[in-house]
Parts: structure tokens; sequence; C-alpha cells
């Protein structure tokens, strides 16, 4: 045994030593086929002495069951954002208030800003344990189990350290094409850019899915490193980089912000070389002790700031304007120019996004305009030239009607958006349709975006209620649809008859109604009719639905198409009655949060089980909680609950609490 042992000891630190060759060096030391017999060697001995599988095994990347939700983390050292400048003098300024506040010489370290998302890696012992996205700078969302699914990633360190590293998670060029390639024949979606996939990719539930999106990321800072201090910023770049964290190679020492500007119009010229997006560069002052004494605002470090790449602007002409229904039903007016090639690409098409933003800049159909990319990637209308008109151009306004279905377009109150309220809408039919059946919707399992696909393209369903008059027959006769897969749809279809009323609400796709607002919804009324009976007035004195959902819900059912889609429900025997509307709301307004393992409930059950009496699931512990309920392995929460006072409640307590 003591031999398995040690063989699969030597296989992980070969694997570790090559993934590091391979993934951040980019000097494979051995070919594919030999070190994909390593894995395969790994892979076997774990299967047989299971009892040897260790988390940091490179067997261990990609994870088990998909999670259910996305918990919250609190950032110990919040991850600020960057003051943003947009020319040479912003730099000068910024340069000389830091000569105010300090008196000492210092330089600047220079580095590419990667457009892509900010993530936090937290090591202990050596040891990964937990990978976070930014958020809002202080909380985040635990994506530990696609963190762990990057390859230039270590998931063990050769030190027994615990620190905290910054990084900067993106889509490589190369790899987002694959993507979208695969995305188009599948009938999904193509993502918009790079940094988009990134972020779908990040937020994915099941790791599987994140796996087979190579996402990667550079390593550009670390919060704290334990046992070890650094006086230079380079130095410790040099120290995260002996540690195995892949850096990006083109960051520079600069003396003066006059070598930092020469550096910025550099990579202005050169960023389209390059396999992943850059978006500006980042400048930071190098000496640590100095970026202490300067500190921070609420929001920025003053002791850094980025440089954002002017984007390139051409003069065009709008040959007319073209009106696109979202997937929220949002009618979206998009200019059609006369195609120029702007930074690197031909484009035809430039977004004019709402009505208010046509009237103040007076954009009209045959005007000669500048156009530019927003953020490097959409390309919208800067401005008119008006000094160009001729007098046959024509004013635009978006219409008052669907122009798909025909449904009444309407504006909510404090929106500049205007929206189609046709719920069998063909242009919103397939995102609604998939948002229909997701899991905390309708959860109807069996049913995702290629099968979607293939019943509106051969007319099976016309609406989100069709889809329970689907018979098995019809299903067969699709592609990959077998008699036992086509079964399993029609008994998923069945089961979700049952659903609450509150599953049915959010997934009928209301907009701004979510899964809270279907909860409260189905808390104060007794079905749906009494629901699309209720006015604007009556249903704004509800807690937690405003002015603007109110208008939203009852925009919805004026609309006849829809007024038919919950008739054909009740038809097929959906269920459209309310569960709970009865039940006292004891814990009404009261502020609970769920932390570690329970026995008897899933998370989602015991938010279920909190927000039918009335009561509110947060993510943290404050001095507004009102109880915490902990399982095993409480964490920080625990700890945190005990320090204010809040009142802590174990799965017993917390059945007595909610009367089960």
């Amino acid at each position: 045994m003591k031999e398995i042992e040690n063989r699969v000891d030597e296989l992980r630190k070969k694997i570790r030593k090559h993934n590091h060759y391979y993934f951040v060096l980019d000097e494979p030391q051995i070919s594919d086929r030999e070190y994909d017999k390593l894995m395969q060697e790994l892979i076997q001995l774990e299967e047989e002495h299971p009892e040897l599988i260790t988390q940091d095994s490179p067997t261990q990347r990609v994870g088990g069951e998909a999670i259910d939700e996305f918990n919250k983390v609190e950032h110990e050292i919040p991850l600020l954002s960057l003051a943003k400048s947009f020319s040479e003098e912003e730099l000068r300024e910024f340069d000389k208030r830091i000569k105010k506040e300090v008196d000492a010489s210092f330089n600047y370290v220079v580095e590419l800003k990667i457009d892509g998302l900010s993530a936090s890696l937290i090591y202990r012992d050596g040891l990964l344990v937990q990978g976070a996205t930014r958020g809002n700078g202080q909380v985040g969302e635990d994506v530990t189990h696609n963190i762990k699914t990057i390859k230039s990633i270590p998931l063990r360190l050769d030190q027994e350290l615990n620190l905290e590293v910054r990084g900067e998670v993106y889509f490589p060029k190369d790899r987002f094409v694959e993507l979208n390639q695969r995305r188009e024949e599948s009938g999904e979606e193509k993502f918009a850019n790079p940094r988009n996939a990134a972020a779908g990719t990040l937020r994915q539930l099941d790791p599987k899915k994140a796996a087979n999106r190579p996402l990667d990321i550079f390593i550009y800072d670390s919060a704290y490193i334990e046992r070890e201090s650094f006086n230079l910023h380079n130095k410790r770049l040099e120290y995260l980089q002996k540690l195995g964290f892949k850096l990006n190679q083109e960051y520079k020492l600069c003396d003066n912000i006059e070598e930092v500007i020469s550096y910025c119009q550099e990579w202005t010229e050169k960023r389209n070389g390059l396999n992943y997006e850059i978006d500006g560069i980042v400048i930071k002052v190098n000496n640590l002790a100095l970026r202490d004494q300067l500190g921070s605002t609420a929001k920025h470090p003053r002791w850094a700031m980025a440089y954002k790449f002017p984007a390139q602007q051409k003069e065009t002409q709008i040959k007319d304007v073209e009106i696109t229904v979202g997937r929220t039903g949002s009618l979206n007016p998009t200019a059609i120019l006369e195609p120029i090639l702007l930074d690197g690409s031909v484009v035809s098409r430039a977004t004019l996004h709402n009505q208010d933003e046509i009237d103040r800049k007076d954009i009209r159909i045959g005007d000669k305009v500048i156009v530019e990319k927003a953020g490097d990637i959409i390309p919208q209308v800067v401005r008119v030239l008006k000094e160009k008109r001729t007098g046959q151009e024509e004013k635009f306004e978006i219409p008052k009607h669907c122009p798909v279905c025909g449904a009444e377009a309407v504006r909510l109150e404090g929106e500049v958006v205007i929206s189609c309220t046709g719920g069998a809408c063909p242009a919103q039919l397939r995102e609604e349709i998939i948002h229909f059946v997701q899991r905390n919707a309708m959860n109807i399992e069996g049913v995702g975006p290629s099968l979607i696909q293939q019943l509106l393209d051969n007319n099976l369903i016309q609406d989100v209620a069709d889809l329970y008059y689907l018979k098995k027959e019809e299903l067969m006769n699709l592609d990959r649809m077998g008699e036992k897969s086509s079964q399993n749809v029609i008994a998923a279809l069945e089961k979700s008859k049952d659903n609450a009323l509150a599953q049915l609400i959010f997934g009928l796709g209301i907009r701004h109604v979510g899964s809270r607002v279907g909860q409260v919804l189905a808390q104060n009324y007794k079905d749906i009719d009494a629901i699309a009976q209720a006015d604007e007035e009556e249903l704004s004195s509800i807690n937690e639905i405003g002015p603007k959902i109110a208008q939203s819900i009852v925009s919805y059912f004026d609309q006849e198409q829809n007024l038919n889609i919950i008739k054909k429900l009740k038809e097929a025997g959906v269920n459209l009655e309310s569960q709970t509307s009865n039940i006292e709301r004891t814990l009404e307004a009261k502020k609970i949060v769920v932390t570690g393992k329970l026995e008897d409930f899933t998370r989602k059950e015991a938010k279920t089980a909190i927000t039918n009496l009335g009561g509110r699931v947060t993510s943290s512990v404050s001095k507004n909680t009102d109880y915490l309920v902990v399982g095993e392995n409480p964490g920080s929460k625990y700890d945190k609950a005990q320090e204010i006072g809040v009142s802590i409640l174990n799965e017993a307590e917390f059945k007595e609490l909610i009367g089960s």
C-alpha cells in the first residue's frame, strides 16, 4: 500500500509540474499523449483506492454535482475599483496629486488592464480553499467550484502558506471564437464578447460546464501573504511568480509619468495583437509604504489609476432604423449604417439605446454621424453631423405596438425602455420558455434550449402553456428524442403541474417580477385570477411591491394573449392556486441568515419555509439580523453572530420556529 501511495504522490507532483509548464509558462515539456498517460494512471489508482483522493489532486479540478445557488463571500480586504483617466493630462494630474501628498521619490509599475473579471483566491496552508468574484468590492460570490477548473491556477502551492491573491479571469480570443461557433451550431445565443463569456462561465452552477470553457487568469497582486513582507510591488509580483502563479509579463517599471504615458501610447497601437482583450493600462505606485500613506477613498485607492484607451471614431451615414425585440420584450432601436471598417472589423449597425437618447442627440434617418465602439465592443452613434444635413432626413419614433406580435408597447414609470407586453410574442418566445422551465421557475427537467428550439421550429408550441399539450409521439419524431427521453419529458411536465403558485408566477416572466415577488404575490392572493383582477393601487399597497412592479403586473394581465395562456394552463391542470395565502405570517419582516449544512432541509427548502411565513433570507450577518440558523460547519457567520449578539438557532430550534 505504501508503494501505491508513493506512486500517487509522484504522479501528482509530475502533473502539477507539467501543468505549470504548459498553462503558466507556455513551455510544454512532454507531449499531450504522455501527459494523458500520467493523468489516466492517476485516475485509475484513485478509483481503485478512493481513500487516497485529496481535494488538491489534479483529478479533482472538476467537482461533482452542480450547486443550487452561489453563497455570498464577504471580502476581509475590499477589492476596490480603480479611478479612470481618459487623457494624458489626467495622468499628469494624477502624478501631481501624489507628489503633493508624499515627500519622497517613487516610481510606477504599469500593467495591461485585462478586460475580464476580478477574482480573489484564498489559500490555507498552501491549499486553495476559496475562489470568489469581486462583486461590489465588499461582498462577492463563492465560485470555488469553477475557479478550480482553471488549469493555470495551482490547487496546492509548494509552500504551506496562508495568502490571498487577486487576479483577472479572462477568455482567450481564439477560444472565444471556438466557443461561439459551438453555441451557434447548437442553437444557443452567442456571447457578445470574451468578457461576457468569462462572466457567464464563472457563474455556472455546474462545474462541468465551466470546465468545457477554457478560462484563464492573470494574477496581479496579493491582499496578504503570511510571514512575508515586501517594500515594492514588483518584488511581490516576482515572489508570486515563484510560487507558481501566472502573471502577465508585459508589466513595466516607469521612473516618471512621461514614461507611463509613453507606455500607454505604445499599447494603444499594439493591443489588437494580443490573444486576450485589454481595455487600458493600470498605473500603480510601486512603493508599498507610500501606498499606505496615500490610502483610499470609499471607492478607489489613491495610489492607482486606470488609463482607458480612446475609442476609435469614424464617420458614416444612417440608412435606416430597425426595431428588434429583446428577450425581456424591450423594443431596441438599431441604426443600419453605411458599412465602415472600425477597430479591425466591419461595422454596419449601431445601437441607438432608447427613444430618449434618439431625441437627445436628435438622430434622424439619413444623418451623417460619428460612430465609435463603446467599451471597444458595441458600436454606438456618438454625435450627429448636423452641418451636413440636406433637409431630406427623417425623424424616428419607436412604435406604440410591438412590430412582431402587435401587442401594446409600454414604457413603465421611471424607465427609459419601451417594452412589448405580449406573453406569446414570437420574438421573446424561445427565451421565455427557457425561463419558464428553469429550476427556480417550473423546474421541468429534460426541456433544454435545444429541445425548445426544435419544438418552435416544428410549430409544436406557440407559448409556454403549449408545453402541457405535447404528446410523447410528437417528441419521439424530434432529433435525439427516443421513447425513454420523450416519456421522461412528459413525466416532468406532469410533475410540474403541482408546483407552487409562486414558481408559476416567476416562470411567466412578467417584467420586474422575480422569484421573491412571486412569493409575495402567492402569499397575498388565493389564486392567479385574484392577481389578474388587482389594480395598481391595490398591488402597490403590498409590502415589497412598488409602483413600477404593480404597473408591470397590471400591464401583463391587460393583454388578451396573456389571459389565453393562463386559461390554457388552467385547462391543462396546472396549479394556479396558492397554498400559502392563508398561512399565518409568523416571521413577517424578520431577517434570517442560514449557514452550514442542515440535515433535513436543502438551502432552498429552508429559504422557502422562511419566505412562506413572511421572513426574508439574507446572505450576511449584521446587527439587523434577527436569527442565524446554523447547521454543520457554520464558519465565520457563527462567530460574527456571537460577537454582535444575534440569536442563534440550531436545526431543531429552527423547526420549532417555523412550526415544522
